[in-house]
């Protein structure tokens, strides 16, 4: 039986910061040209990384909050993608994500790291 631990991974990404700005200059064609690389880097990292994936995750959509009061509201938070991965150590989970095509290409900036408890 192996040590590893399980890591949930979130990338993040200032939708009103400079990367997002950048996106959001391009052309169509511009974007959908970096689109295609960007989906095509992201299957070649996935698969170097097979064995290190325990769940593959995706994109995350607009975020609702329902507080305490029990008032729902829309909102803007920095979180993009999520996945699982296994590691031996939170560090290496963290270093799994160096150049990560989610930050370049595409306009992450970011990637949270952090283990799954119980």
């Amino acid at each position: 039986m192996s040590a590893q631990t399980h890591y949930l991974a979130v990338f993040t990404s200032d939708k009103t910061g400079p990367k997002w700005r950048a996106w959001r200059a391009m052309s169509e064609a511009e974007q959908a040209e970096t689109a295609r690389i960007g989906v095509a880097a992201v299957a070649a990292w996935e698969e170097a990384h097979r064995n290190s994936i325990v769940f593959r995750g995706g994109p995350l959509g607009p975020t609702k909050r329902i507080g305490d009061d029990g008032a729902v509201t829309d909102m803007v938070n920095l979180l993009t993608v999520f996945m699982v991965v296994r590691a031996d150590s939170h560090e290496a989970a963290a270093r799994l994500f160096e150049n990560h095509p989610h930050m370049n290409p595409f306009p992450c900036d970011g990637v949270e790291v952090m283990p799954v408890l119980g």
